[in-house]
């Protein structure tokens, strides 16, 4: 589901991710195109999952999920 909503996000948009399936979406995203993710939690400017390890405990999604910065 969310690699086909990612389909539909176009260049420019400023898009809110709630929490679940939402939150993966800044993953599928294609890379040609410029996104502003929100978080539910008021972050502006998500970026998709950390790596394991580079994992940030105060960046977190509304899912307490723990998330990027960019």
């Amino acid at each position: 589901i969310a690699k086909r909503i990612a389909k539909e996000v176009k260049d420019g948009y400023y898009v809110n991710l709630g929490i679940g399936i939402p939150t993966l979406v800044a993953n599928f995203v294609r890379d040609d195109i410029s996104v502003e993710f929100q978080s539910e939690n008021g972050i502006l400017g998500m970026g998709p999952f950390p790596f394991d390890g580079e994992e940030d405990a105060d960046l977190i999604n509304a899912g307490k999920q723990t998330i990027t910065a960019l």
